[in-house]
């Protein structure tokens, strides 16, 4: 009698889902800052924008980081090569 092993089917992540769920939702706020930013027009609210956008990329960065540590196979194949895409 034969033996056949079969591969275990792999149980995604939970804290992998969250992290690229927040990615996306911090991928949409980086556009509203874009958004807000080419719209304002007082200084000081332009400064603010600039802050803003700052800040989401930090955090963009933070979760593209965090998805790499979790899965580095994964986050290559997702195109999540580092930071220097949200320069």
């Amino acid at each position: 009698m034969k033996t056949v092993f079969t591969k275990k089917s792999a149980r995604p992540d939970p804290e992998l889902l969250t992290l690229k769920a927040e990615l996306l939702e911090a991928q949409g706020d980086l556009a509203q800052a874009y958004r807000q930013f080419d719209q304002a027009l007082d200084p000081e609210l332009v400064e603010s924008c600039v802050y803003q956008i700052s800040a989401v990329k930090a955090r963009c960065n933070y979760l593209i980081r965090a998805i790499k540590e979790r899965s580095p196979d994964a986050a290559a194949a997702a195109g999540l090569e580092g930071p220097a895409a949200w320069t």
